[in-house]
């Protein structure tokens, strides 16, 4: 059993750890040693009297470890004694792609069996790796111990490392696997994760089939196509609306409403497979873009920079300057989505957004609640709308009236678009 983990982990000693004890502050990184290093102490956030403990989910299994990883906090928070503190954690080498290896850590102060006891059983049913981690010596220096099933149950393998600190990476480790897990750039590559998930997810044929009779878009439009971009109740709808009746276009909206009977179910999922549903969308409305793009200019009520940007802000953890610097691969548009003319981004103040969303008085979508709740999470999804490139956002202030707005948007387009 040991060989075969390690097989599978590479070594294990050349992977750096990151504990975000807070997430609004820097990851904790250690990393594996023979020996310690001097001071300073890796875990100063833990109490002496905490025992700690790691879980690294892994699996050949790309669905699988998804779907595992995604119930697995539930799953812990029902089990684990309350004393016991769950934190994220991730396991990576630095700067390699689709390195990381999600996971928890946890503080325990509960001084009982039961988390050892839960940890022991996962590790003999579930795609796990289970580390407990002893402060020792004099010097109170830490070790982490790799756990691996015996015969009797469960026992520690290998020997012990001496956990040494480490050194912030160029990249936060969240960034490292966003590519065709949180962000997708072909259709083959989203639409091969609904495939998989066909046996344990019955919607997912359902949806490809949809995919399967989806209209095939031209590289190029006849017609100019916008689209138009923004938060919550910057003004999307009234633009868009007006924008279709000023120059004669055709309106769509995306995610496309042929999806509308499935979003409820795959909302539920993993990013994984939410982000490759999501995914399939754009390319469903690319074909209806192409489509009406021969007889008149079209108006899309969002589109990828939408898709993209919420699912890198959600992906990347901790503090704005975590997301990939501008200019990285993450924010290229996919090759093969039919482009649009022109992105036009409407911005407006938090305290404006907020006042327009009170006098509309309805119930707030799941995006909407975190946008409000956290400052910086929105802060994140700005900065990814700005940074996406192939075509970039052309900002659009959109606190004047609606009709200047408009106007506004009218000498953008007449400028840009030639219309």
């Amino acid at each position: 059993m040991a060989r075969r983990m390690m097989s599978r982990l590479g070594q294990w000693s050349s992977y750096v750890f990151a504990v975000d004890f807070d997430m609004n502050s820097d990851p904790i990184y250690f990393a594996l040693a023979s020996k310690h290093s001097e001071r300073p102490q890796v875990f100063r956030n833990v109490l002496a009297d905490e025992i700690c403990y790691s879980l690294h989910v892994q699996s050949d299994d790309k669905i699988e470890r998804a779907k595992f990883y995604g119930g697995l906090k539930n799953k812990l928070s029902k089990e684990l004694p309350p004393e016991c503190t769950i934190l994220e954690m991730s396991t990576f080498q630095p700067n390699v792609k689709d390195s990381v290896i999600k996971g928890y850590f946890l503080k325990d102060a509960s001084k009982s069996s039961a988390t050892e006891r839960v940890l022991g059983e996962l590790l003999r049913n579930d795609p796990v790796y289970v580390c407990s981690y002893l402060c020792e010596g004099e010097d109170r220096q830490w070790s982490q111990h790799l756990w691996s099933n015996t015969e009797d149950g469960w026992g520690e393998v290998l020997e012990k490392y001496c956990v040494v600190p480490a050194e912030k990476p160029e990249h936060h480790p969240s960034t490292l696997n966003i590519i065709n897990y949180d962000v997708f750039y072909s259709f083959e590559d989203a639409y091969k994760v609904l495939q998989q998930c066909v046996d344990i997810i019955p919607e997912s044929k359902a949806v490809l089939e949809l995919v399967d009779q989806r209209l095939k878009s031209k590289e190029k439009t006849d017609f100019p196509v916008i689209v138009i971009e923004g938060l919550d109740a910057t003004g999307k709808t009234t633009l868009t609306e007006s924008l279709t009746e000023a120059l004669g276009a055709t309106l769509l909206k995306s995610p496309p409403q042929c999806l509308s009977p499935w979003r409820a179910r795959f909302d539920t999922e993993p990013p994984l497979i939410r982000r490759a549903f999501y995914a399939l969308g754009n390319y469903l409305t690319a074909g209806q873009i192409g489509q009406e793009a021969r007889q008149t200019p079209v108006i899309v009520d969002r589109y990828w920079h939408s898709t993209a940007a919420y699912a890198i802000a959600t992906a990347v953890g901790g503090k704005l300057g975590n997301l990939p610097q501008a200019g990285s691969e993450v924010y290229g548009w996919p090759g093969d989505l039919l482009r649009p003319s022109l992105v036009l981004m409407l911005s407006l103040s938090s305290q404006e957004r907020m006042r327009r969303l009170q006098v509309r008085g309805q119930d707030k979508t799941m995006e909407e609640e975190e946008l409000e709740a956290n400052h910086l999470f929105r802060q994140k999804v700005e900065e990814a709308y700005q940074r996406i490139e192939g075509p970039a956002c052309v900002t659009v202030d959109a606190s004047p009236s609606p009709d200047q707005v408009l106007q506004q948007v009218l000498l953008l387009i007449r400028e840009k678009c030639h219309l």
